[in-house]
């Protein structure tokens, strides 16, 4: 299948081909997961009266994405994207059918059906950063929002009509037959995966060991401030909004009065609320700003959530789902695109792992203290107390607002210049101490300590280790900033992560160095006495993967 990796800006990303072929199989899948989650929810309530574990469901859902999403994002970010998605669809259509056989045998317990649920959810868990990081690489950064929107349409478009037909596959033919169809959809994405060839990726450096790669996605998120305000925001909102969704049964069944059906209904209405969150969302983030969009995306669910928890008749209670779902789409959104254009390429799939932790740590821990609050002090109190949350988050937008990401450039700086050592030197070879050394007029001081402030961060976001700025006591002009790398791979990973945004930060401090040469570079390998040189034969030359090397963006 042909690719087109570069649409022009006024472009559709459905013209890409194989963004097109991937959407569109997509929704067969995400139908397949809304009729999956409507049986597995239904059948819950069969096997239990409890409350609490009717509202596992959603924590069995949400729960894998926290505990595995870091690693499934270090494994996008290292390994081919296509392959990623391939195991995990193919780990999805495995335990779905296996879900569907113990379903029809009738020989699920309440906690072996959450088991399972988890499982499948594990598989979404690693698919989701694969997917999400590919859609950055298939269309250009123009199209990204369109391309996360066109997403979240697809699913709520499922999410409008496959309740209902969820519902009438349940009270029909029974929660096996609602796991069999899910596992039917995952087929067609399998087969557009087998035939989806994928341009190979350039990068020369060998792929960093999975702990290694997590920490480097972890470290970059830290020391990005704009990222760790999306969490912060993200989390408030999955924990108090996680209270519809984890509910709903029990309102369908003990507040309306209703069966399967009704309960699809329900979820229907939620689901044609979230496509019109999603239809309007790109409208509303050209109209207003990220954070008052998601000011106005809570208030709304907020409403919806109190709406359901006072109404006990359909139409007011779908009416209000409408609003809560429309909430949960345009601020999910929001928040995911302003992950995606606030981090570049190479840690992209461990940003959006890391967001979707934080979002589903707060859905799994709401789903459970919402089923708590319900199996204790009833139905209504909950969705009362959940609605006063998302309050919350509105106020916090006045506190901790979203970042302003449009204007942000994050493409690679890869202006660096051939370097080659007279002492022989591998990949690994290491640890390295590397010093740059500058002289500072007294008149510039506060606006080179302003400046490296900024530079520390962007070295230890980008893996520079003990990082420190040295003023000379005997020439106070001269200062020496210092940092460590691991290994010569490390180094060129950290110099190949500087970005457009960067060149400012660097420019500006290599413009306060005074004198007739540039500032002095050193790199030294670090070795204590007692140490044996390695044999010759161990030291290998590792010539290709420093051509090509500039340094000019080091100092």
């Amino acid at each position: 299948m042909g690719t087109r990796e570069a649409p022009t800006i006024s472009e559709s990303p459905l013209r890409v081909p194989i963004f097109r072929a991937i959407w569109v199989a997509s929704i067969a899948g995400n139908f397949g997961t809304i009729i999956q989650s409507v049986g597995a929810s239904w059948l819950m309530l069969s096997l239990s009266s409890s409350p609490q574990m009717v509202a596992m469901v959603q924590t069995a859902i949400a729960l894998p994405v926290v505990l595995l999403a870091l690693w499934a994002g270090a494994i996008a970010d290292g390994i081919d994207r296509r392959l990623v998605l391939l195991g995990a669809q193919v780990m999805m259509l495995t335990v779905s059918t296996l879900l569907a056989i113990a379903a029809w045998l009738h020989v699920l317990s309440p906690w072996s059906l959450l088991a399972l649920t988890f499982l499948v959810s594990a598989g979404y868990a690693v698919n989701s950063p694969a997917w999400q990081a590919s859609t950055s690489d298939i269309v250009p950064r123009e199209a990204i929002s369109r391309a996360v929107a066109l997403n979240s349409l697809g699913y709520n478009v499922a999410r409008s009509v496959g309740p209902a037909i969820g519902g009438a596959i349940v009270g029909v033919a029974g929660a096996s037959a609602a796991f069999a169809v899910n596992a039917l959809s995952y087929i067609g994405l399998i087969v557009v995966l087998l035939r989806w060839r994928r341009p190979p990726d350039p990068e020369t450096l060998p792929r960093e060991p999975i702990g290694a790669a997590m920490a480097a996605g972890l470290r970059y998120v830290a020391m990005s401030p704009a990222i760790v305000t999306v969490l912060a925001r993200a989390f408030l909102f999955g924990f108090a909004a996680s209270v519809v969704q984890a509910l709903l049964p029990l309102v369908a069944r003990d507040v309306i009065r209703g069966g399967a059906l009704t309960y699809g209904v329900l979820l229907n209405g939620f689901g044609a609320g979230a496509v019109a969150g999603a239809l309007a969302s790109a409208w509303l983030r050209k109209t207003l700003r990220a954070e008052h969009v998601v000011q106005l995306a809570s208030l709304c669910t907020a409403v919806g959530a109190a709406g359901v928890g006072l109404s006990v008749y359909l139409i007011p209670s779908l009416i209000a789902l409408f609003l809560a779902g429309a909430g949960w789409v345009v601020a999910l959104t929001t928040f995911n695109v302003t992950v995606q254009m606030s981090a570049p390429r190479w840690v992209a799939g461990r940003a959006l792992a890391i967001y979707q932790t934080a979002v589903f740590s707060g859905i799994s821990g709401g789903s459970w203290m919402f089923g708590y609050l319900a199996a204790h002090l009833g139905l209504v109190m909950p969705l009362l107390v959940a609605a006063g949350g998302l309050l919350i988050v509105v106020l916090a937008g006045w506190v901790i607002p979203l970042p302003k990401v449009d204007a942000l450039d994050l493409t690679p700086l890869r202006d660096w210049m051939d370097l080659k050592t007279p002492l022989p030197i591998d990949g690994r070879t290491g640890p390295l101490v590397v010093t740059i050394t500058y002289r500072i007029a007294d008149a510039d001081i506060p606006a080179f300590l302003d400046a490296m402030s900024e530079r520390r961060r962007i070295r230890r976001r980008d893996g520079a280790r003990h990082w420190a700025l040295m003023r000379d006591v005997a020439e106070p002009q001269r200062w020496v900033e210092r940092y460590h790398v691991p290994t010569w791979h490390d180094y060129v990973r950290h110099n190949r992560r500087h970005t457009v945004e960067d060149a400012e930060n660097f420019d500006r401090i290599r413009a306060m160095h005074v004198g007739d040469t540039p500032p002095s570079i050193h790199r030294m390998i670090e070795r204590q006495p007692g140490w044996r040189l390695l044999r010759a034969g161990q030291m290998v030359r590792d010539v290709a993967l420093i051509t090509d090397t500039r340094i000019d963006r080091e100092l």
